[in-house]
């Protein structure tokens, strides 16, 4: 579990600002599609700030979970420009990342994660 943890650590770091991913795109970047509750998991027990956690929401543009404290994961997405809504992302679709796009916003960040499967 500990490479597991350190590939979803990794992964979330390389979201950029203004920009956010589902829990599943995250365990698909860590190389097991199918453990979104652990990439859940492991958002919550994590206290580095230098992992932009909140920028790792629910599928469909939920917000998710975020230690209990949602009015700050909504005020730190607002700060980087999002538009969200009480619930949910407003424009989820525009501004998902999901590591694999070479859009100028992620232009820069090493793909790493996605040669470690």
């Amino acid at each position: 579990m500990k490479g597991f943890r350190q590939r979803v650590l990794a992964a979330v770091r390389r979201i950029p600002p203004g920009r956010v991913a589902t829990y599943g795109d995250i365990a698909a970047l860590a190389g097991s599609p199918r453990a979104w509750r652990a990439v859940g998991t492991i958002m919550r027990e994590c206290r580095d700030p230098g992992t932009p956690c909140h920028r790792v929401i629910a599928a469909g543009g939920a917000l998710g979970g975020y230690g209990g404290n949602l009015q700050l994961k909504r005020e730190l997405l607002r700060a980087e420009g999002l538009e969200v809504g009480m619930t949910r992302v407003r424009g989820f679709v525009t501004a998902r990342w999901q590591g694999r796009e070479a859009s100028p916003r992620s232009a820069g960040f090493s793909s790493k994660i996605s040669r470690q499967k």
